[in-house]
């Protein structure tokens, strides 16, 4: 493993980790969804990062990937309330998540996730086979009365890379791959007391650039380069707006440019049976000697 890449790695987790807990403050009944997610932005650029991702807060059945569009405002009230929060530090990323119960009626349901990411932390070694920890998540959720969500999963994390392989799954999926040295990758339980599988619905508005091709309409021409300036990165709608390019605009060239197969849009995910979904991540390390470090957990 690069000594450069992992001491970016190790301190992407570091800034991941302190802009969870602030955005984790400001998770109260009757804020503002947007609020939240501006003060997070700016949270992350005064630690001396930039957003991995687009911080996001998924409520209730919502599993992940939500954000309100830009010209709608979510007043938090009572919700079980996902904070997904990616730092990137000179490429490496901190890749982290809580979950608060603004009603009091299901921290058993946030427990289950939290407890099931703690087991698989406490067993990771090199030459494990992965599965035997997605079966650890499955066996602590549903010891607790809950299912696992089996087709979400944790996952590698590369240089400018929030997605990539190796998958870390929720339950045993016959998998033969094993942890090595040099891995970095999150483990993300999900937790819900529904049927514990997910699907997309509504309108993506959260992308990601996945070919350079070149394109000849003018509002996609005028987005392409405010959109690879991410560097392969995920990016909001809310992002591209500015004053020549309203909401409208902004809308009609990301739909020609998902049609073109240049971008990729990433709509909510729900909770198939409609049940509350719990989050649990953190970010992982194994370095060139085995050592495995948990990069965003909290003191």
């Amino acid at each position: 493993m690069n000594l450069k890449y992992k001491q970016h790695f190790l301190h992407a987790g570091t800034l991941a980790c302190q802009v969870r807990a602030y955005g984790k403050s400001l998770i109260k009944n009757g804020a503002s969804y947007n609020d939240i997610i501006a003060k997070i932005n700016h949270k992350i650029i005064e630690l001396g990062g930039r957003a991995a991702f687009p911080p996001q807060i998924a409520l209730n059945n919502v599993a992940a990937h939500f954000l309100p569009q830009p010209d709608e405002d979510i007043i938090l009230s009572n919700e079980v309330v996902k904070l997904d929060i990616g730092v990137c530090y000179n490429g490496a990323i901190g890749d982290c998540a809580v979950t608060v119960d603004l009603s009091g009626a299901n921290q058993p349901l946030i427990d289950a996730a939290e407890a099931a990411l703690a087991a698989a932390e406490a067993h990771i070694k090199v030459g494990m086979r992965i599965r035997e920890i997605g079966k650890l998540i499955e066996e602590t959720i549903t010891s607790r009365g809950f299912r696992p969500i089996r087709n979400l999963t944790g996952h590698g994390l590369g240089p400018y890379k929030v997605h990539m392989p190796p998958s870390i799954p929720n339950y045993d999926d016959n998998s033969t791959t094993i942890f090595r040295p040099g891995m970095t990758f999150a483990i993300e339980p999900f937790a819900t007391n529904g049927k514990g599988l997910i699907y997309d619905a509504g309108s993506p508005t959260i992308f990601s650039l996945i070919t350079q091709r070149p394109h000849q309409s003018p509002l996609g021409r005028a987005l392409l380069p405010k959109i690879k300036s991410f560097d392969g990165l995920p990016f909001a709608t809310h992002d591209l707006i500015d004053k020549d390019l309203p909401l409208a605009a902004v809308r009609a060239g990301l739909e020609e440019l998902m049609h073109a197969r240049i971008i990729a849009g990433y709509a909510p995910l729900l909770e198939q049976g409609q049940g509350l979904v719990a989050q649990a991540e953190n970010s992982v390390l194994i370095d060139e000697k085995g050592a495995v470090f948990i990069t965003t957990r909290g003191k």
